[in-house]
């Protein structure tokens, strides 16, 4: 069985067929989802729809939200977890983290105001004893730093595409680094390199659905422009996804599965 340890089900794209999703996730074997809040405004629904189709859950604010953030969703985030606390469902506070891609959010005092949230997130998880679920987006020296200042209790680096030195580093700090649809891609070959070279005990596998789709559902500009809309990823494809990794590596799909589940809840020890 499978664990998808990044998926935005909540997504408006699932708003059609949400349930269908989630049995074709289910008959694919892929038995749990982490779905990741973004902003205090979805806490609510995450937890919801975790526990309607008995997946996990996380609580954060994303970077792409800290434009409108402010010092009161921290509080709410503090507030949100200590409500919860017993939740079994609840394993992480994420998706946090720093942006280092998108234009708005990298002038100087817009990406100021990312580490801020950054590092009070890491602040909040912390005196929960949570892992993180972060995101790296150009960010990865800029996240270990907050890391080295505020250590937690490891976590996940989702869709981690750094270097060789920033994926041990991340590893010793005590993360397992997520693997998508990206390896797919033939021409990912740095991102290939660190999923065939690094020890098979620091991979988890996510779909981070509706994005990031494999190369089996990715459409090109020139395709979008002629209406083609772009490929929907969703936790059904993870199966697929891994046997990619399982070629790369020269390994069977099964070690692939019981290696990354077990990675999965290492990690994110709720998920036990």
């Amino acid at each position: 069985m499978w664990i998808d340890t990044h998926g935005h089900l909540d997504a408006s794209e699932f708003d059609a067929d949400r349930g269908e999703v989630h049995q074709r996730a289910r008959r694919a074997g892929v038995s749990l989802c982490v779905i990741p809040a973004v902003a205090v405004a979805n806490f609510d629904t995450v937890r919801l729809l975790a526990h309607r189709q008995q997946d996990a859950y996380a609580l954060g604010i994303h970077p792409l939200y800290t434009p409108q953030a402010t010092d009161a969703d921290v509080v709410s985030l503090d507030a949100a977890l200590h409500a919860h606390q017993d939740d079994p469902r609840l394993v992480a506070v994420g998706e946090i983290g720093l942006d280092g891609f998108v234009p708005t959010l990298n002038t100087p005092e817009a990406f100021a105001k990312q580490q801020v949230f950054y590092e009070a997130q890491l602040k909040v998880a912390q005196q929960h004893q949570l892992p993180v679920i972060l995101h790296v987006r150009r960010s990865a020296d800029w996240l270990l730093k907050g890391l080295r200042k505020t250590p937690v209790m490891g976590g996940i680096a989702h869709a981690f595409n750094g270097s060789m030195q920033q994926a041990r580093t991340f590893i010793d700090l005590g993360f397992k680094l997520g693997f998508g649809g990206a390896l797919t891609f033939e021409r990912a070959l740095q991102l290939r390199r660190l999923a065939t070279e690094l020890p098979l005990s620091a991979i988890v596998l996510e779909t981070d659905a509706p994005d990031i789709p494999p190369h089996w559902l990715y459409t090109t500009a020139e395709q979008r422009a002629m209406g083609q809309p772009q490929g929907r990823n969703e936790p059904a494809e993870l199966p697929r996804i891994a046997q990619v990794l399982a070629e790369l590596r020269g390994i069977s799909l099964e070690e692939v599965a019981a290696v990354t589940g077990a990675n999965a809840r290492a990690a994110l020890p709720r998920l036990q």
